[in-house]
């Protein structure tokens, strides 16, 4: 990344939903008082018309403003929202990816050939792409594709709670009380600037990763940095899997007992996971912010966390895509994606009866077992000594 400020840096936000409203409020207040950005910060907005019959990116431009993913927030007069996808992205050095897990690779092929030399990416997206030869981190698919350097950055920051000014915060309210905004109560907590942490992950270029935790870090929103891309991310990841679980017991009235066992297996099973696709992960990345506390926060307040408990008591009888429908207004729920594509990774591996919950999960998201299977999945307790833990005693 360039020093000084002759050349200063220009960034781009790709993805306008929820968390990239958040992110591209919180970028936007840094690049307009440190020397070394532009102020301006693009967004890339999917067009969408509003009921009114407003685009909008109109919309977000005139009043900047997202009412749809994050109402009564103002992001910033130099944010600009751009419905044309190089347009937006043509003069930028430095690409924040925060869309649905399983638009990147689409959006990255329409970007080859169309970015500044020189240009380097994170990665603010839970999810992995299930190839023949494997499962592929998102970072390692935006660095394939598009031959840049991608770090990511997770942690427990559910995006609503990390931005709103408390000039806005009852407007919001009104909107999140009404379910318009369901799930999101981490990421409000940004947005009204209460305090949050997230992690950034690189490999070897820690030059880079600190420029970004430059470009990321307030008073409010602390940035650490971590030499592991790939635990960092699947910590990202996976954690959405477990608060399907977590959701299904609130959904079942199973008490915080059995979702706290719910959580700890999770996250044993997170660890297991991830060291078993990738070596080189590290222990204590499961200690920051991306790792247990992302955990606890997306199994109490996140998406996938509401609409599991709302399949759990409907027993199971609505599916979770008529749900998410219903219940997110648009907004995507990567929690059963995720389980699917690590189950492909299971099954191939034959790993399955080493990850029961992760296995158990999926199986009930494609309604192959009903919700109550969450409590009855240790059926067959898992040789624990082959991924690391404690055997429980029956």
């Amino acid at each position: 990344m360039k020093n000084g400020h002759a050349d200063k840096h220009r960034v781009a936000v790709i993805g306008s939903g929820n968390w990239g409203s958040v992110a591209s409020r919180l970028i936007a207040s840094n690049t307009a008082k440190l020397p070394t950005f532009h102020d301006e910060v693009r967004m890339w907005v999917f067009e969408e018309t509003l009921p009114t019959g407003e685009k909008l990116s109109e919309s977000i431009n005139q009043a900047h403003e997202n009412c749809k993913y994050l109402p009564g927030i103002k992001l910033g007069t130099n944010v600009i929202a751009d419905p044309d996808l190089e347009s937006a992205v043509k003069d930028a050095d430095m690409l924040v990816f925060v869309t649905p897990h399983q638009f990147v690779e689409g959006i990255c092929k329409k970007l080859v050939g169309k970015l500044r030399p020189g240009a380097e990416a994170i990665s603010l997206i839970k999810g992995m792409e299930v190839k023949m030869e494997g499962p592929c981190m998102i970072s390692k698919l935006i660095t394939d594709t598009l031959g840049i350097s991608c770090c990511v950055l997770m942690g427990a920051n559910i995006a609503n709670e990390a931005s709103i000014c408390s000039t806005y915060h009852a407007k919001f309210l009104v909107a999140f009380k009404s379910k318009k905004l369901s799930g999101c109560a981490s990421q409000m907590q940004i947005a009204v600037e209460k305090f949050s942490e997230a992690t950034i992950g690189y490999r070897e270029d820690k030059q880079a990763a600190n420029c970004w935790a430059k470009l990321f870090t307030t008073s409010y929103f602390l940035v650490a940095v971590v030499e592991d891309i790939e635990g960092v991310e699947l910590c990202g990841t996976l954690k959405n899997v477990v608060a399907i679980a977590a959701g299904l017991v609130d959904g079942l009235d199973m008490g915080n007992n059995t979702k706290a066992a719910i959580m700890r297996i999770g996250l044993r099973e997170m660890r297991a996971f991830s060291k078993l696709l990738f070596p080189s992960v590290r222990d204590n990345t499961f200690f920051e912010s991306c790792g247990v506390a992302d955990l606890i926060t997306t199994c109490l307040g996140g998406r996938n966390r509401r609409v599991a408990e709302a399949f759990a008591r409907n027993g199971g009888k609505r599916s979770f895509d008529e749900l998410e429908a219903e219940m997110l207004h648009g907004q995507k729920l990567q929690g059963v994606s995720t389980a699917r594509e690590v189950y492909e990774v299971l099954t191939y591996h034959g790993w399955q009866e080493l990850f029961p919950l992760l296995s158990t999960v999926h199986e009930i998201c494609i309604g192959q077992l009903p919700p109550t299977s969450i409590v009855e999945y240790s059926e067959h307790t898992p040789n624990l000594s082959l991924i690391g833990g404690s055997t429980p005693c029956y």
